[in-house]
């Protein structure tokens, strides 16, 4: 073996030496994390809040910078974009900034993404409300009563909505009366559904409304196929990282080093509970109060609550249940699971204490 060989099998043989005793000193912990004392989460989220932020003047100026994009952003949205921004920090203020800045000649709806739920029936409502009261003075000629129309927005179908947006395109003034959407975390827990994005897109396709959105997530581009990022929404997308902390954003994600209390659970479920109809509240109501009152069983039979609900005339008929009960399933506030003798039985995945305080805050 010549010195260059034996230099090579040198340096390996110290390279798998010095890993060895690394390996044997090397002290393996036994303890877990599910060992560890975890503190109150309003404590935590206390403490949080009083860290100084570093470098607040670079962020402040790198804010500022943006506001020379406004009316380039503008005129994009005028010519029938969809803005996306993306890049590292809450981009909540500067979308606000803009929108209260560069629109204030258009309706603005914000639609706050990272919510744990939202309510895209009543976005849509208020868009067509908006486009609505824009040609109250043509459609009172045509109808005899423009209020009337208004009221009957709330009891319209997504498919009746859209068509009515749609019929309005032609009495528009170009793009100059659009509503611009505001969406906060378009890739948001509560949006990421095939559902809702599919509705966001529809909505983005009608000619008097435009888009303006961000986005945190690294998969969110997967949210949407070719026909919806280049037809339907049409996205220009902005890289504008903004470095700012995700105060309004992380409320409703839990901490990882903080303990889940009964009072936690039972805040973010009431969140989710007040954003749907006080008909499903009282459904939800009717399982809470079953599950407390037999806690030893496996649950609700479906049948069961349907009989309950229909003595209270909450429902009218098994398909109106289902509807509530797909909307619990989907924020995760009820789910399913057999029963011994092989029927489907409801539950609510909440600790009593956590439920009795739910059904409290909800009054």
């Amino acid at each position: 073996m010549n010195d260059e060989g034996e230099e090579e099998f040198g340096f390996s043989r110290d390279y798998f030496l010095a890993r060895e005793q690394a390996a044997s000193s090397r002290k393996k912990s036994a303890r877990k994390l599910s060992e560890m004392d975890l503190i109150d989460e309003q404590v935590l989220r206390a403490a949080a809040s009083e860290i100084v932020p570093k470098n607040e003047k670079g962020i402040a100026a790198l804010m500022r910078s943006y506001k020379n994009f406004y009316t380039q952003w503008l005129f994009e949205l005028r010519c029938g974009l969809g803005l996306l921004m993306y890049g590292f920090g809450s981009k909540k203020v500067l979308l606000e900034d803009f929108a209260s800045t560069s629109l204030t000649d258009y309706d603005v709806v914000v639609i706050n993404g990272f919510l744990p739920a939202v309510n895209i029936k009543q976005v849509m409502v208020t868009i067509a409300e908006l486009v609505h009261d824009k040609h109250k003075g043509k459609r009172r000629a045509s109808t005899g009563n423009g209020q009337k129309t208004k009221q009957q927005f709330n009891t319209q179908t997504m498919d009746d909505l859209f068509t009515f947006l749609n019929e309005e395109e032609e009495a528009m003034d170009g793009r100059d009366s659009f509503v611009c959407v505001v969406i906060h975390n378009i890739d948001g827990p509560a949006l990421r559904d095939s559902e809702s994005q599919q509705y966001l897109a529809r909505m983005a396709c009608c000619s008097n409304v435009c888009i303006v959105a961000s986005i945190d997530h690294v998969n969110a581009p997967l949210l949407w196929d070719k026909k919806m990022v280049h037809t339907q929404f049409n996205w220009c997308w902005h890289h504008v990282p903004t470095f700012a902390p995700y105060n309004a954003e992380g409320v409703y994600f839990p901490l990882i080093l903080a303990s889940g209390t009964a009072a936690q659970c039972a805040r973010t479920a009431t969140i989710v509970l007040q954003s749907l109809t006080p008909n499903a509240q009282s459904v939800f109501r009717v399982l809470a109060d079953y599950l407390l009152a037999n806690e030893k069983e496996e649950g609700m039979p479906v049948s069961a609550l349907y009989a309950k609900c229909r003595e209270r005339f909450l429902v009218s008929s098994q398909l109106t249940l289902n509807s509530h009960l797909t909307e619990f399933r989907d924020h995760a506030l009820v789910k399913t699971r057999k029963h011994s003798d092989g029927q489907d039985c409801l539950y609510i995945p909440l600790p009593s204490d956590a439920l009795h305080k739910l059904l409290s805050d909800l009054g």
